[in-house]
């Protein structure tokens, strides 16, 4: 069993939102499926951070989730900054169970156990504004409570992230300080893409690890991380 990583599938099967218009994205989705079934076996576990499918309503998930849902292994989804088909857990948990999508769960104010790992995180948040930052530290409890979470589980934490806590020199102390406070070692993240790429933050910094993970940036090829 193994554990791996990719955020921003930005699937349309059910919306006209094709991604292949980008640079780099030519049939991404052949691409990441055939990567995905080489590498990937039923008992291994994806984290998929965010940005996960076009779709505006959870109903229009369901030809996204359908395609994640027959790729190997489990997937634990977290919201995106586009993932405006997101609702309440109780509501997307009915839906998945509804469906029969049984190898999709969420990642919101809890944790999972995956190969030793305690699988937690939340969106998080860039703001520039007071009414922004309000945002950005429910974000942080967030992701606090999902941190305690997989130490509840007794397992170690590390970290999945939409949005970048650091970028280039700007760092967003209110999610860094609770990594700090919680000695997370491993932070993973999301959200930029093409020129957006080279300014993102990859290494040790602070004592935290942290890895970009975006699809285009792994050439649409699932992480491992253990």
């Amino acid at each position: 069993m193994s554990l791996y990583v990719i955020a921003e599938l930005h699937l349309s099967l059910s919306v006209k939102k094709p991604m292949d218009i980008f640079g780099g994205w030519k049939d991404y989705m052949e691409r990441l499926e055939a990567n995905w079934k080489s590498h990937i076996h039923p008992d291994d576990t994806v984290v998929v951070p965010g940005d996960i499918s076009w779709a505006m309503t959870l109903e229009e998930t369901t030809k996204d989730f359908a395609f994640l849902d027959a790729l190997p292994g489990q997937k634990l989804l977290m919201k995106g900054d586009h993932d405006y088909w997101w609702s309440t857990m109780s509501k997307m948990r009915t839906f998945l169970a509804t469906k029969s999508f049984h190898t999709l769960s969420i990642i919101h104010n809890n944790a999972y156990a995956a190969d030793g790992i305690g699988v937690c995180g939340t969106r998080g948040w860039f703001y520039d504004s007071e009414g922004e930052k309000k945002i950005l530290l429910r974000e942080a409890g967030r992701l606090q409570t999902s941190i305690l979470e997989a130490e509840k589980l007794g397992v170690s934490p590390i970290v999945f992230l939409h949005y970048p806590p650091i970028y280039q020199d700007f760092s967003c102390t209110e999610i860094t300080d609770v990594l700090k406070a919680h000695n997370i070692t491993k932070c993973y993240y999301g959200h930029l893409h093409g020129r957006a790429r080279r300014y993102a933050v990859q290494g040790v910094r602070d004592g935290i690890e942290y890895h970009l993970i975006s699809a285009d940036q792994l050439q649409f090829n699932p992480l491992r991380i253990q």
